[in-house]
């Protein structure tokens, strides 16, 4: 089976959506399903030894440094340029200009087209077009969902919480919880210490970290002002942000603000491979308090490295967060949170107990197994056809 994957991002832009197509394609092929994916060039973008990648001229998007916009007609010469007959189905990634060239793609081709519908756009809108009142902006942002979903033949929610938000909106497209797996590579023991040299750390201050696109739906500002609290109780507590995004000027401000500047260290992107691990497992405690997650893919990393954990329990997060699974579910305030925070920091036993339990829960998310799962999804779709 060939599978044309359609998406407006992938690496080096780094987020769930990019290492959510990047896993399901290795784990894919181990199945003998062969993926080819359309996706943005970037701007000094190095070679990249993937295969079966195909890049598309893409023009700046306004206010967002770190996305492209594909260009309609490279995008749409660029699948017209395949081979004919290659592709079984087509499986879109994102809701924006790659939804539609793949739709038509499809759709001249007469073969199936799903989706995965990893943004929850509601929420998205509102903190990118903050001048529109949030009441109109959830009706579009509805009836924008709705009019997608009824494009394709099926679709993906990477958690339950996600498929009854569909449901809700009055989506009638059939829809499958998959989540993102863990491929075995997120196990491998990262190296705090070299995390900390890297990063001219000192080796004895307990650091508190966050992993993730840093953007004001992840909420990072809510993790700095409990971190605020937090030192009042931990004085040599760090906290660590890593990762880039258009919130990361206006967070700085909050830290000088704060009067935290020499207690929150922005460590930008870090390479999957290698230093993410080792940020990983630096950390005495993890924290996420996203309210727009789909899954929460960074809680499971966090957990498969034996690091305790702190979250809220939002949207797609819930799905995640169970009993004994290596997390402290906490409160949206930030007495509460920092309080949750403190006590993995002070309670050596809980921080054993939370990083044991954390690691046998991650096993159970085996990214061959959700893999499994979609390719059986493919071969329905492809016999209805």
């Amino acid at each position: 089976m060939r599978v044309l994957f359609v998406s407006d991002v992938y690496f080096p832009r780094v987020n769930g959506v990019s290492t959510s197509i990047r896993t399901f394609r290795r784990d894919l092929a181990h199945l003998g399903v062969d993926t080819v994916l359309v996706a943005p060039e970037y701007p000094g973008q190095t070679p990249s030894a993937e295969p079966d990648v195909i890049r598309v001229p893409g023009a700046h998007v306004p206010g967002d440094p770190e996305d492209r916009r594909m260009r309609w007609r490279l995008l749409c010469q660029a699948l017209q340029s395949l081979p004919a007959n290659e592709f079984d189905l087509v499986h879109i990634h994102t809701p924006f200009v790659a939804h539609y060239a793949g739709v038509r793609y499809a759709r001249g081709k007469g073969i199936p087209c799903l989706a995965t519908y990893h943004t929850f756009f509601e929420e998205y809108l509102h903190h990118y077009v903050p001048a529109l009142p949030r009441r109109i902006g959830r009706g579009l942002a509805r009836a924008f969902t709705r009019s997608q979903c009824a494009d394709v033949r099926a679709l993906v929610a990477p958690s339950e919480p996600l498929r009854q938000v569909l449901h809700d909106y009055g989506v009638e497209t059939p829809v499958h919880v998959i989540p993102t797996g863990l491929s075995a590579d997120r196990f491998r023991p990262g190296d705090g210490r070299r995390f900390r040299a890297r990063a001219g750390l000192p080796a004895d201050r307990p650091l508190v970290t966050y992993i993730g696109r840093v953007a004001h739906e992840k909420n990072i500002e809510f993790l700095v002002r409990s971190f605020a609290r937090v030192r009042k109780a931990v004085p040599g507590a760090l906290l660590i942000i890593a990762g880039e995004g258009p919130a990361r000027q206006s967070l700085r401000r909050t830290v000088v603000d704060l009067g935290l500047a020499a207690h929150v260290h922005f460590a930008g992107y870090l390479d999957r491979d290698t230093a993410l691990l080792d940020c990983y497992a630096a950390a005495a405690v993890f924290v996420f308090a996203s309210r727009t997650e789909t899954q929460g893919l960074v809680l499971l990393e966090a957990m498969a490295q034996g690091t305790p954990v702190v979250s809220t329990a939002e949207l797609g997060t819930r799905s995640i967060l169970a009993p004994a699974c290596g997390a402290l579910i906490a409160e949206e305030r930030e007495e509460p949170f920092a309080a949750s925070v403190v006590r993995v920091l002070t309670d050596e036993g809980l921080r054993r107990t939370l990083s044991n339990q954390g690691r046998t829960y991650a096993h159970g998310w085996s990214s061959a197994a959700m893999a499994g799962r979609l390719g059986e999804l493919y071969q329905a779709l492809r016999r209805r056809a």
